[in-house]
C-alpha cells in the first residue's frame, strides 16, 4: 500500500539551502521532491502532485512568482504555497501573497520555523489531495479522481464510492449490509444487495483484472474485499 499526499516539492535553486530544507522535512518524516529552476518546477508539480510546494522567489528560467501564478492559473490547483525570498520590502511581499501564496519566509529563515509553518499549513489543508494507491489503483477521494496504471477511470458516484470503501479498508471482509449502511446510511434511495452487487460487477469491467488475480474479490456468502497485495 502507498498513501500519498504528504509529498512536499521544494524549488530552490541555492543547492545547499535546498538540501538543508530537504534534509529537515525527511527527518519529520515526509516525502520530498526537488527542483532547482522554474521549469523544473512546473516538471515537479506535474509528475509528483504534492501537497504542498515550498517555492523561492528568485528563479532561473521561470520566476517564482510566475510557477506560482502557472499553478493557481493554468494547472487550476489549490495546493498550499510557502514562498522564500531574500526580499524584504513590504510591497515583494505582497506581490508575492497576489499570485498566489499563502505563506511567505524571508532569507535567512530557521529551517525548524519553515518544518513549524509547514506542519500548520498542512492540518488545514493537507487532506484535500490525500491519495491512496493499491496495485496500479490510485483514488483521490475530495478530488473525485481515479486512474488505474496510468489512465483515468470515469466512475459514476455510486461506483466511486463503493470503491473508495473498499479501498480504505484493504483485504478486509466487507458485506453488502456493511456497505450499504456505510454508504447509504438513510438508504434515501433503497439501495438493495443486489444494486451493491451490480456496482460491483461495473467496477470491475472498469478496472479489468490484474493478471489472474482480481481486485476485488467475491467471498461466496460473505461479501466482498478489494485485494490490496498479490497472492
Amino acid at each position: 500500500m502507498t498513501i500519498e499526499g504528504t509529498g512536499i516539492l521544494v524549488v530552490e535553486d541555492d543547492v545547499k539551502i535546498r538540501k538543508l530544507i530537504v534534509l529537515y522535512l525527511e527527518k519529520e518524516g515526509y516525502e520530498v521532491y526537488e527542483a532547482g529552476d522554474g521549469e523544473e518546477a512546473l516538471d515537479a508539480f506535474k509528475k509528483y502532485d504534492p501537497c504542498l510546494v515550498i517555492l523561492d522567489l528568485m528563479l532561473p528560467k521561470i520566476s517564482g512568482e510566475e510557477v506560482c501564478k502557472s499553478i493557481r492559473a493554468d494547472l487550476k490547483e489549490e495546493i498550499p504555497i510557502i514562498m522564500l525570498t531574500a526580499k524584504v520590502e513590504e510591497h515583494s511581499r505582497i506581490e508575492g501573497l497576489k499570485s498566489g501564496a499563502d505563506d511567505y519566509v524571508t532569507k535567512p529563515f530557521s529551517p525548524g520555523e519553515l518544518v513549524a509553518r509547514v506542519e500548520s499549513i498542512l492540518r488545514r489543508t493537507g487532506q484535500r489531495c490525500s491519495k491512496l494507491t493499491y496495485r496500479g489503483v490510485t483514488i483521490k477521494q475530495l478530488r473525485g479522481e481515479v486512474h488505474y496504471k496510468g489512465e483515468t477511470i470515469q466512475l459514476t458516484q455510486h461506483e466511486f464510492r463503493l470503491l473508495y470503501f473498499l479501498m480504505v479498508h484493504p483485504n478486509q471482509i466487507l458485506t453488502r449490509e456493511q456497505i450499504i449502511d456505510e454508504l447509504y446510511p438513510n438508504n434515501e434511495k433503497a439501495v438493495t444487495e443486489r444494486s451493491i452487487d451490480v456496482h460491483i460487477g461495473r467496477l470491475r469491467e472498469k478496472l479489468m483484472w490484474d493478471g489472474d488475480n482480481e481486485l476485488i474479490e467475491t467471498i461466496r456468502g460473505m461479501g466482498y474485499r478489494f485485494v490490496a497485495f498479490q497472492k
